[in-house]
């Protein structure tokens, strides 16, 4: 990793190698549904994807976490499904259910779909718009949904439970079903790329269904694809640091670090944080990975598990994160003192 001069902007130097005391921290989802702003915001706005595809809005959602709280980085407020949409799927949002794509790729062909790239625009102008407000010592991380992720959806239309509609596809046709990964990975790159020239200054692929897969399997449609997208990006942004956050990894988490060559690597609450500093790759920046069930809880609970992972990373670059997304019942004041545990240093 290069030598980078300190930005000023903490969890930016993190990411780029530094040990820095007290360690950053944001929040995976930090902009959204336990926020009573957001919430007022979404009610006044209408349905999510509404949301997401009004800039000036959108921007409002991605500082509203920081504005509250002081995280050392804000997360650009859109969704992973941005990306099939853009391919050509049409993307809706169905109250209590979850996201609906059509037609679904498991009775359809990818060269049925005719993209529609500009369905991307209102996200770079939302990136445009926040880098402007964005305060001098604050991290904007753009991000993008992995292939592999992306391409459950895309298959079955809908999130569920085993991704076995995918998975059959993926043993059963693994050409159709490559040239629906290649797709997604050459849009991905071009996507995180357009986000970082428009001020972006790091960006974190999901991997949420990653756990799903074989040893061989994630080998295939997470590392290969990861790193490509890593090496790209790397190719044309060396300046930008790359989070790769394959949830539910578990074993397989130190192979996809050294192959992918991200620049950090994000880790869930499944993984012991002692392990993972033993198994990882020395100096590498890590990210998480406290449960967002014990911010919940709150109380003794949740200063042990905040301790244990200051403690096990005290020795190599580490941002404070949650190992998933937080949970829309979370009291405001455990996020409060969480903020106090780990800014104590």
């Amino acid at each position: 990793m290069p030598d980078y001069p300190t930005s000023g902007r903490p969890l930016l130097d993190v990411l780029r190698g530094q040990r820095i005391d007290p360690t950053p921290i944001w929040l995976m989802r930090q902009a959204g549904r336990y926020l009573p702003e957001y919430r007022a915001l979404r009610a006044e706005k209408g349905g999510f994807l509404d949301l997401v595809h009004d800039s000036e809005a959108a921007a409002e959602v991605t500082l509203q976490p920081i504005k509250r709280f002081g995280f050392d980085g804000v997360i650009l407020f859109s969704d992973i499904l941005v990306i099939p949409h853009a391919l050509g799927q049409d993307l809706r949002f169905v109250a209590g259910e979850g996201p609906r794509l059509s037609p679904p790729l498991v009775d359809a062909t990818l060269a049925s779909l005719e993209a529609v790239p500009e369905r991307l625009d209102p996200v770079y102008r939302t990136v445009g718009l926040v880098a402007d407000e964005l305060g001098p010592d604050k991290t904007f991380l753009g991000f993008a949904g992995s292939p592999w992720t992306v391409a459950t959806y895309m298959v079955a239309g809908q999130g569920s439970r085993d991704q076995a509609d995918t998975r059959r596809m993926a043993y059963g046709d693994p050409e159709a079903f490559g040239e629906i990964i290649d797709a997604i990975t050459t849009s991905t790159v071009d996507y995180l790329g357009k986000q970082i020239e428009a001020g972006v200054h790091a960006v974190q692929l999901f991997d949420s269904w990653s756990g799903s897969l074989s040893p061989a399997q994630f080998e295939r449609w997470v590392i290969a694809t990861n790193a490509k997208i890593v090496a790209e990006l790397g190719d044309r942004y060396p300046d930008t640091p790359v989070i790769g956050f394959p949830k539910g990894a578990g074993e397989k988490l130190p192979a996809y670090a050294r192959e992918t060559m991200v620049d950090a690597v994000g880790i869930d609450e499944t993984i012991n944080p002692e392990w993972a500093d033993e198994a990882l790759p020395a100096s590498l920046p890590v990210q998480g990975n406290l449960d967002p069930l014990a911010l919940i809880a709150g109380g003794e609970r949740l200063d042990h598990a905040v301790g244990r992972i200051k403690r096990a990373f005290v020795g190599r670059p580490h941002v404070f994160n949650l190992g998933h997304g937080i949970l829309p019942d979370t009291p405001i004041a455990h996020v409060e003192h969480l903020l106090a545990l780990v800014r104590q240093g």
